[in-house]
Parts: C-alpha cells; sequence; structure tokens
C-alpha cells in the first residue's frame, strides 16, 4: 500500500488523527526534506524511518521504490508542505504504483490554495489551478493562453517574484480585473489582500512581500 499524506501548510494543528496513524503505522516515509518532515515527525512523535524523495531523485528511484512496494512494504509519501503532487513530488510514483497495480490510497488533508481560494470572494465553483508560472520561457505563452479564461484562476508565487507577476497581469489581464493575495496560509501572519490587480500590485510595492503567497485572480 502506498499512502498519499497532506501535511500542514503551517500550523502544525492541521494535521489529522488519520494521517498521524498512518505515518505511525507505515514501515517507511518517503520525505521531500527529511530535515524538515523530522520537526513534524518529532512533534507527533513519529520514529517510522524516513528516505528522501524529491523532485531532484524521483526519476532515479522511483522505479526501487514501486518493486519495494509491489514486494509488499508498506509506505507514506508527504512533501515538505500540503498534498503530494499539488506543485510537489508525487505524480511520478502515484502513476507508477497505478501501473503496477498497487492500492494508492491518498488521504484528505492541508493544501495551500483551497482555504485562499475560499477565503478569496472570487466564485470557486468552477476555477483552474496554475500552479507556479513558468520562470522564463514560456510565461508569456501561458499569459495568452489564460486572457480568455472566464474560470477563477489559482496560481502560486514566491515574494521575490511577485510584483512581477502582478506587473505581468496588468499587462495580460488588465489593471482592473479583480483578484485576491492570500500570504503564510494557517500560519500567524496569514492575511489577504483583495481588490484589482493594480490596487493589489501598489499595496506590495510599499508592503515588501514576505512568505508563501497563494493568488487567486477572477476570470474574464
Amino acid at each position: 500500500m502506498l499512502y498519499i499524506v497532506p501535511t500542514p501548510v503551517g500550523n502544525l494543528e492541521d494535521m489529522t488523527f488519520r494521517s498521524v496513524r498512518i505515518l505511525k503505522e507505515v514501515e517507511l516515509i518517503l520525505a521531500e526534506d527529511t530535515r524538515t518532515s523530522g520537526f513534524l515527525m518529532k512533534h507527533y512523535s513519529i520514529d517510522t524511518p524516513m528516505r528522501s524523495y524529491h523532485m531532484h531523485n524521483e526519476h532515479k528511484v522511483v522505479d526501487s521504490i514501486v518493486d519495494e512496494l509491489a514486494a509488499g512494504r508498506n509506505m507514506a509519501l508527504v512533501t515538505d508542505a500540503g498534498t503530494p503532487g499539488i506543485s510537489d513530488p508525487g505524480f511520478l510514483l502515484v502513476r507508477e504504483a497505478a501501473k503496477r497495480g498497487i492500492e494508492v490510497q491518498t488521504l484528505p488533508g492541508a493544501t495551500a490554495f483551497v482555504p485562499a481560494l475560499v477565503n478569496s470572494g472570487l466564485p470557486c465553483d468552477r476555477f483552474t489551478f496554475e500552479g507556479f508560472l513558468p520562470p522564463k520561457k514560456g510565461r508569456q505563452t501561458k499569459f495568452k493562453s489564460l486572457a480568455d479564461e472566464t474560470r477563477t484562476m489559482v496560481f502560486y508565487e514566491s515574494p521575490h517574484k511577485l510584483i512581477k507577476t502582478l506587473g505581468d497581469f496588468e499587462t495580460y489581464f488588465g489593471a482592473d480585473r479583480p483578484i485576491s493575495v492570500s500570504r503564510e496560509i494557517s500560519k500567524k501572519f496569514e492575511e489577504t489582500i483583495r481588490g484589482t490587480v493594480s490596487e493589489v500590485k501598489a499595496h506590495f510595492e510599499t508592503n515588501a512581500p514576505k512568505g508563501e503567497f497563494v493568488v487567486i485572480l477572477g476570470g474574464a
């Protein structure tokens, strides 16, 4: 069995009882960063062995991991924060495990964009999750492809790129497009800034962006 286990994006109390139980019961935890996950494991007195599984080694180790699963080992996959597979490693392992007929169970739990989307005040009945934008190559093409998107759009962004991204939104989507920017979801300094693209951009030009951001952009 392979368990996909979400972990808190901020507040450690967001861990579910079931997630803690599963992490204690499996034989091995695959972690994006064993040091980061180590803090969580210590907090919940989980002493299950961990092994590194991240974007830089997943293509090299996925076959051997699937072989171990096929041989009968029970494992759990966690990332640094949130649900594995959502802008984090996870897809490749789940795909290869499913191909081999290995049972996969994904537990419900924390992921950053859901609370940001619901909290935005923008329509959340239909939306498109875009995750992180291309850094350079393909960025303009991505914006052009989304120019006529009528659904609410969800993006992840880092603090040092946020103002540039908001400037690009002005260019491709218009200064008056409604937007909501949430930072530090479930952490001490969580906040949400709502307004038009130009208003929110002006806010962060005078208030330096800090933390990790979820950007919710209204559709056309």
